[in-house]
């Protein structure tokens, strides 16, 4: 048998037609095969919500939002359908309340009760209306405005009142102190002006400081490590036993310098004696006399001539002056 085109063309379309339908159904958080049970909610407001959000038991997801009709032509409630695809107990004094996100999408939060029957399929769960974010900010501002007016109009009536009270000298005076007041406002903002200000300069001179030392911190380390090297080598050298030798040296030349000064020793008797330095003086003149006298009459103390006569004139009472320069004259 055989099939004709227009044949397999309805075929194909039946089936797309329930793949969509079925696909779309699943998008919307509805089960494809399985028989789930269904509960209901009705809210006055569902602000946020839409089909397929969550419905959250003590922050567990059960299940979700499927539909969302109203109640009338008066729309005096809204009808929320919530399929759950979890086989849970749910006690039916438990309370939903629509949580609208800041961030994430809306969700229907279920606190649970304590009683001992459980919701059915079909049944409908309490709900309670919870405040919507907005609003709860507004009510939160709306005391704060209430004092803040409240606070503006006292300080109005103060300012009237010291205004009053104040001669005009004295209101010039204020005046003027606002002025200057104003002023060193100005000049502030000039310091701290981030281009021309002191204050920026001296903030970009420190943190080109700081940057600096953060590039030169390797050079910074090896430094500090030449450091505790040289401090460790003068703590392991024997200091103590050099300072030592030098005081036992010094000791020992402060000894031998007060022999020299005393008249005990012959260096002593030398420095200190004058009789000792006449004698030597004596005796370094009369070996002058001597040697000028051999010099001069060699003869007389040694005669080795075989011819000659013995010289036997007088001798040298007195060293001869310039005694080298005139014997190399002749």
């Amino acid at each position: 048998m055989k099939i004709s085109n227009e044949t397999k063309i309805g075929v194909l379309t039946a089936v797309s037609i329930t793949l969509l339908i079925l696909g779309f159904n699943f998008l919307k958080g509805k089960s494809l095969f399985d028989h789930t049970k269904k509960i209901y909610a009705v809210f006055k407001s569902v602000e946020g919500m839409e089909t397929s959000n969550a419905v959250l038991v003590n922050g567990l997801s059960i299940g979700n939002v499927t539909d969302i009709k109203e109640t009338d032509k008066n729309i005096d409630g809204i009808i929320v359908t919530i399929t759950l695809k979890k086989d849970v107990n749910i006690p039916k004094n438990s309370v939903a309340v629509v949580n609208p996100g800041l961030i994430t999408s809306t969700a229907i939060i279920i606190s649970k009760g304590d009683a001992t029957d459980y919701l059915k399929d079909g049944d409908t769960i309490n709900t309670k209306e919870k405040p919507g974010l907005i609003s709860q900010v507004q009510d939160n501002i709306n005391p704060i405005v209430t004092k803040l007016s409240g606070t503006l109009i006292s300080l109005d009536s103060l300012v009237e009142v010291i205004g009053s009270m104040f001669d005009p000298k004295f209101k010039n005076s204020f005046s003027n102190m606002f002025a200057h007041l104003a002023a060193s406002s100005a000049s502030l903002e000039i310091l701290l002006n981030t281009q021309t200000g002191v204050l920026a300069h001296s903030l970009k001179n420190v943190d080109t400081f700081t940057h600096s030392l953060a590039n030169n911190t390797g050079q910074i380390n090896k430094t500090l490590d030449n450091l505790q090297k040289v401090s460790t080598e003068l703590a392991n050298a024997k200091i103590e036993d050099a300072v030592s030798s030098m005081k036992s040296t010094m000791n020992e030349l402060k000894l031998t310098l007060a022999k020299v000064n005393s008249n005990n020793g012959s260096l002593g008797l030398l420095l200190n004696d004058k009789k000792l330095y006449q004698n030597l003086e004596s005796t370094a003149r009369s070996m002058n006399i001597l040697l000028d006298d051999l010099r001069v009459h060699p003869k007389r103390y040694v005669n080795i001539s075989v011819f000659g006569k013995k010289d036997k004139n007088g001798y040298l009472t007195s060293p001869l002056a310039d005694s080298t320069s005139k014997s190399g004259d002749k």
